[in-house]
Order: C-alpha cells, then structure tokens, then sequence
C-alpha cells in the first residue's frame, strides 16, 4: 500500500508563519522564500518548505503569488496527486465548525475519492452581475486579459474558444485551487506557466501598485477555467472526471468593505488595492 505522500499531497502556499493543518497530505511552502530575512539579516525560516530550491521561480512571487509554489511542486513532488491550497483558503467538508481547521479536508475523506476522479476543484465563485471579464476591469487592468488571449492565441489557438467562453460567464473555479492528477498537472503547468512567461514580456508593470503587480496569479485563476473547459470540450476530460468541493477561508471576510470596494471599482473605477 502507497504512503499517503505517494498518493497525495497539497501545497499551502504561505508567505509567513501561520496555523497549519495536521493532516499528513498537506505540504507547507513559504512562497517567495528568494531574497527574505529575518531582523538579523538571516534567510528567513518559517520552518516551512522553501520555494526558491532546485528549478523554481521563487524571485516572481511578487507577481505570480501562490503560483510560485505551484511551479516548485510541479518540479520537485512526484506523488500521484498534487494540489494546492492558501494558508487562508482550504477545501473544507460542510457543516462549517467552530474552529474552522477542524473542517479541513482530510486524507481519510478525500482517499476513498482519488480512484473515481481526476481532477478536484473548489466550488464556483459567482459574480452575478459581473462576468469574469468585466469583474476583471473594473477592479485589475482589462488589458492583461486581452494580452493573454493574444497570446493564447498565438501558442494555443485551439484554446481562443474556450477563452471566450469563461470570459463571458459570471462563474469560474478561482483562487488557483484543485488538486490533479501527476500527468494533469504536468500539462496544466506547462500550458499555464508558458502563457505567463510570456505574459511577462508584453506587459509594461511600471506604473503598477504592488497590489495591481499580482496579476499573474489573478489570470491564472481565470485561465484555470480555459485550460480545464478545453480538456472536457475535445473529450481528454470527462465532466465526471471533475469533482466540485466546497471551500472556506480560515478568517472571517469583511464583506462590508468589499461590496463597497466592488460598487466602486464597478461604478467609479477604483481599482482594488487590497484584499479583503
């Protein structure tokens, strides 16, 4: 029989010292690990897993997010399945606790499930009055999305139909969340971290805030939804294959200011300069 890191295992990507589950099959990583010291000018050490070892693009963090620990886990975890999750945000089994860690998904639950399904994704995040594409410029900068589909275009055209099929919608699996299978997520990021490289070279970020830089991490969400839509539309992926699960934040939302942040971004075009 497999141990449970052979079988499984989930990054949370953290970028500093925080509550972790327990669970055998979570796998912390201090993302954007290149390049930060504690008060005594040592590498910093959350007594994580760093990301800056071996192949990685640690130093990028500052724009690719959690996506930075993506990519090391796709170089460097050869576990059957690999996924990745936020020190914050987990896949959770409802009713919601008290203590919210305690609903965390475990191995025990989600084991009997890795023989029936592929891919596992959180439940869809929906806008309403919003599609993905104009939530995206009202709040970050319309343009980074146009450059993406030129660039999809470009590398991937078989994908352009796809891209404009979740644009348009007012749902999308966000926050760059699942958990695939090995050979899935060799295609996935070798799909999603070309299209971002390139994404790189055609998108002046000098006049971005710190917080507006973050947008590859936030096209990556989107593009989540493209990559995974094209597999189920050409048949590589059966819908069946694809297994919703609910997902929490650790911390309560402060929903107050980010509807007041929404309507302003919608109505007056403030971007977003925070989360919530």
């Amino acid at each position: 029989m497999k141990d449970v890191n052979d079988r499984i295992q989930i990054v949370v990507a953290a970028h500093k010292k925080y509550r972790m589950p327990t669970d055998p099959m979570y796998l912390p990583v201090h993302v954007g690990a290149e390049g930060k010291t504690d008060k005594d000018g040592r590498p910093l050490d959350l007594g994580y897993v760093k990301d800056n070892t071996g192949d990685n693009i640690s130093e990028k963090n500052e724009g690719y997010c959690e996506l930075t620990g993506l990519y090391w886990a796709w170089k460097h975890v050869q576990s059957d399945f690999l996924g990745l999750v936020h020190y914050r945000r987990y896949f959770v089994h409802k009713p919601l606790k008290r203590d919210r860690f305690q609903s965390i998904l475990t191995y025990e639950e989600i084991a009997p499930l890795l023989d029936r399904y592929k891919v596992f994704v959180p439940k869809k995040r929906r806008y309403y009055i919003e599609t993905l594409y104009s939530h995206y410029a009202h709040t970050h900068y319309a343009i980074q999305l146009d450059i993406t589909r030129q660039i999809i275009e470009q590398f991937y055209p078989d994908y352009v139909v796809d891209f404009d099929r979740v644009t348009k919608k007012s749902s999308g699996h966000m926050f760059n969340m699942m958990i695939m299978t090995r050979s899935l997520v060799d295609q996935y990021c070798t799909w999603l971290f070309k299209i971002l490289a390139e994404l790189e070279d055609r998108v002046d970020t000098s006049d971005l805030s710190p917080f507006q830089k973050r947008y590859f991490g936030r096209i990556g969400e989107i593009i989540f939804n493209v990559w995974l839509g094209h597999q189920v539309r050409v048949g590589a992926l059966k819908a069946s294959d694809i297994k919703t699960l609910p997902y929490a934040n650790m911390e309560k939302t402060n929903w107050l200011k980010k509807g007041f942040s929404f309507l302003r971004a919608k109505f007056f075009h403030q971007k977003y300069e925070g989360s919530f």
